[in-house]
C-alpha cells in the first residue's frame, strides 16, 4: 500500500508514479539494512534524499537504535522526505516506506516488532516540474530576484521561498519594514509536469523610525544605551540601520544579548517603534595564562576588567605580564597597562580611548625600560574597516651597541585596518591590510621622525573536496629621520622568529656594526608563502617559507642583509582556531646556534 503526501501550500497536486529501482544498502549492528528503490544511485536526488534521511542515519554502520527507534526514523521521513522531494522540483511523488514488508504507516509507534531486519524506501517521483508562469509583482525597484524564478526552469520550493524572501528584503531596503506576501496562486498541471506561480506582494506604507525604547533590566543609561545604538530616529526605515543598531551595542561588551524588535503597529502616520531586548553581560572578569617556550622561556600574564566602570559602557582593562623566565633569548621582560574605552563619545561609531604602560625589554641586542601615555579615537567606518588617532607621550632609557640613551618623544600614531578575511584566525579567502604611521617629536635625547609599518596579507582557495589555500604574507617597516645611532633602540627593526621568520631564531637578524655587535635596523621587509591542505575534517598540513630583510637604511634599498627559513606544520581545528604546530629549519642567511625550530599556538601564523 502506497502513502502519497501532499503540502497545503500547492493545491490542486496529485500523485502519479514512474518506476525504476536500485538498491543501496548498510547494516545496523547486525540486524537491519536499508534499501532505497525507485531513483538512480548517485544522482543528485539520490544523495538529497539520502542526506535528508532519519532512516539512513539509523541504519549506518556505526549506530546501534532499537527497533522502536528504527520505527520512528522510517515514519517521520513520511514528511522530511516529501520536502526534499519538493525542494528537488518533484511535487507527484509516491512514497512508500516498509520495514520487513510491512508499511510503516500501518504499525502503530507503541507496539513495534521485535527485530527488524530489511527496512525499503521506495520512491516514484514522477517527472520534474518546470515553471510555465513565474511571476512575482510589485517588485521594488533595484531588486535582484533568483535566476531559478523563470519559465523553463526546475519549479523547486526552494526557489518559491528564495524569491519571496529576496523581493520582501527588497522592499523592506527602501523603508517599506511591513511588506509581506499576501497572495499566491499556485496551479499544478501534473500532465505537462508544470507549476504556474503567481505572488503578489503588498509593500505597505514606507516607514520611518521612531523612539528607540529599551527593555530588561541593565545598569547601563538609559540615554547611553541610546546613543550607543545611533538608532536614526526620523529617518526612512533601514534594515542595515537597525541591524547596525544592534551590532553597535553588541560590540561593546556590556549586554550578553541584545535583539532589535519591531513593533507590530504603526504610530501614525508613519512612524515604526522599535524595541531594543538586551540583558547585561557580568560587569567583572578575572582571567589569568601562562605559556612555556624552549627558547623563550616561561610567560605568565593576568588581567582584570571591568565593562561598564561609569554606567555607560565603559570599558577598563589592566593586565601585567612576566615573560622571558628562565629563557635563552634575553633576560626577564615586565609588562603593566590599563586601558579605558568609552564607546559613541563623539557619535555613535567613534570611541575614546586612553591608555598608560610600563615596559621593560631585555632583550638579546637591546635593554630597554620605557613609560607610555597616549589618548585618542578609534573610527570603526565599518565592519571591515576602523581607523584611530592619537597623541602620546613616551619617555625610556635604552641601552644597545650604541651605548645608553635616554629620550622623551610625542607621538602622534595614526593606524588604518581593512579586514576583508572570511575568518580571522583560519582565513581562507580575502585580504588583510594594517597600516601605521608614528610621527614623532623627540623633545629630549633623539631626533625628529617618522616610524611606518605595513602588513599585507592575502588568501585564496581552491576545490572543495580536499581545498588547498593559498596564503600570501608581506611586511615593510622603516624608521625616517634619525640616524641609526640617534634612533630609538626599541623603534629599531628585528628578524627572526614566529611573527618574521620561522626556522631563524627570535630576531637574530639586524644590523652587524662588526666585533661581534648588533642593532636594531631602520628598514625591514618580510615576506611569507604558505599552502595549506586539508586531508581531514579537522587536519590539515601546511608548507612554508619565510623570508626577512634588515638594513640600516631609512627605506628598503637591498643594501642590507636577507635570511629565510622553511618547514612544515600541522593544523588541528577547534571551535576557537585551529591548532598549530609548525617545525621550520633555516634554509638561507647568517649562521646561528640553532638549526630546528618548533612553533606551537593557537591560529593560523597569518
Amino acid at each position: 500500500m502506497a502513502r502519497s503526501t501532499t503540502d497545503s501550500f500547492f493545491r490542486g497536486l496529485r500523485a502519479a508514479s514512474t518506476a525504476a529501482a536500485i538498491v543501496w544498502g548498510s547494516s545496523v549492528g547486525h540486524a537491519a539494512s536499508l534499501d532505497v528503490t525507485g531513483i538512480e544511485a548517485g544522482s543528485d536526488l539520490y544523495d538529497a534524499v539520502l542526506g535528508g534521511s532519519l532512516l539512513r542515519e539509523q541504519t549506518a554502520e556505526d549506530a546501534t537504535p532499537s527497533t522502536q527507534e528504527l520505527l520512528a526514523a522510517a515514519q517521520a521521513d513520511y514528511a522530511r522526505l516529501l520536502a526534499v522531494l519538493y525542494d528537488q522540483g518533484y511535487f507527484a511523488p509516491v512514497i512508500k516506506i516498509t520495514v520487513d514488508g510491512v508499511d510503516v504507516s500501518s504499525i502503530a509507534p507503541v507496539s513495534p516488532p521485535k527485530q527488524i531486519n530489511t527496512a525499503v524506501i521506495n520512491i516514484q517521483p514522477g517527472k520534474k516540474f518546470s515553471f510555465a508562469k513565474a511571476e512575482i509583482t510589485p517588485v521594488a525597484p533595484g531588486t535582484e530576484l533568483p535566476e531559478g524564478f523563470a519559465m523553463g526552469q526546475p519549479a523547486r520550493l526552494g526557489i518559491l521561498k528564495d524569491t519571496v524572501a529576496k523581493a520582501i528584503t527588497g522592499w523592506r531596503d527602501q523603508g517599506h519594514a511591513k511588506a509581506a506576501l499576501t497572495e499566491q496562486q499556485l496551479t499544478a498541471r501534473v500532465p505537462d509536469s508544470t507549476i504556474s506561480a503567481a505572488l503578489r506582494l503588498d509593500p505597505g506604507p514606507r516607514l520611518r523610525f521612531g523612539e528607540l525604547t529599551v527593555k530588561g533590566e541593565s545598569a547601563v543609561r538609559r540615554n547611553r544605551i541610546n546613543k550607543i545604538a545611533g538608532l536614526p530616529t526620523g529617518q526612512v526605515y533601514s534594515q542595515e540601520q537597525l541591524d547596525l543598531a544592534a551590532t553597535r551595542l553588541r560590540r561593546t561588551g556590556a549586554f550578553s544579548s541584545v535583539a532589535m524588535i519591531e513593533a507590530d503597529q504603526i504610530t501614525a502616520p508613519d512612524i515604526l517603534p522599535i524595541t531594543a531586548q538586551i540583558a547585561d553581560a557580568p560587569q567583572r572578569r578575572f582571567g589569568f595564562g601562562a605559556e612555556l617556550s624552549s627558547l623563550e622561556g616561561l610567560s605568565v600574564s593576568s588581567y582584570w576588567m571591568h565593562r561598564n566602570l561609569l554606567g555607560g559602557a565603559e570599558n577598563l582593562r589592566v593586565e601585567g605580564e612576566i615573560s622571558g623566565i628562565g629563557g635563552s633569548s634575553g633576560g626577564t621582560d615586565y609588562r603593566l597597562s590599563t586601558r579605558f574605552e568609552r564607546p559613541a563619545t563623539f557619535n555613535a561609531d567613534t570611541n575614546f580611548y586612553a591608555f598608560a604602560e610600563i615596559e621593560q625589554l631585555d632583550e638579546e641586542f637591546y635593554f630597554s625600560r620605557q613609560f607610555d601615555i597616549e589618548a585618542g579615537i578609534e573610527r570603526i567606518a565599518s565592519a571591515e574597516r576602523t581607523y584611530t588617532s592619537g597623541v602620546g607621550l613616551r619617555t625610556a632609557e635604552t641601552r644597545d651597541a650604541f651605548g645608553t640613551q635616554n629620550y622623551t618623544l610625542l607621538t602622534l600614531p595614526l593606524t588604518a585596518e581593512h579586514d576583508y578575511r572570511d575568518n580571522r584566525l583560519d582565513a581562507k579567502d580575502g585580504f588583510y591590510a594594517k597600516a601605521s604611521v608614528t610621527p614623532f617629536l623627540a623633545i629630549s635625547g633623539s631626533a625628529n621622525g617618522v616610524r611606518s609599518y605595513v602588513d599585507l596579507r592575502g588568501y585564496k582557495t581552491f576545490g572543495t573536496t580536499r581545498p588547498v589555500t593559498f596564503a600570501l604574507r608581506g611586511q615593510l617597516g622603516s624608521v625616517y629621520g634619525p640616524t641609526l645611532s640617534q634612533s630609538p633602540a626599541d623603534y629599531l627593526f628585528y628578524s627572526g622568529g614566529g611573527g618574521s621568520v620561522r626556522g631563524q631564531p627570535y630576531q637574530t637578524l639586524g644590523v652587524d656594526l662588526g666585533g661581534g655587535e648588533t642593532v636594531g635596523g631602520r628598514s625591514f621587509a618580510g615576506l611569507s608563502a604558505e599552502a595549506r591542505v586539508a586531508v581531514r575534517d579537522k587536519i590539515g598540513l601546511v608548507a612554508f617559507i619565510d623570508a626577512g630583510y634588515i638594513g640600516s637604511e631609512q627605506f628598503f634599498d637591498g643594501s642590507g642583509r636577507w635570511h629565510s627559513g622553511a618547514g612544515l606544520g600541522l593544523r588541528y581545528a577547534t571551535g576557537i582556531g585551529p591548532i598549530r604546530v609548525d617545525f621550520a629549519v633555516p634554509t638561507s642567511g647568517p649562521e646561528t646556534d640553532e638549526n630546528f625550530q618548533v612553533y606551537i599556538g593557537i591560529g593560523q601564523s597569518f
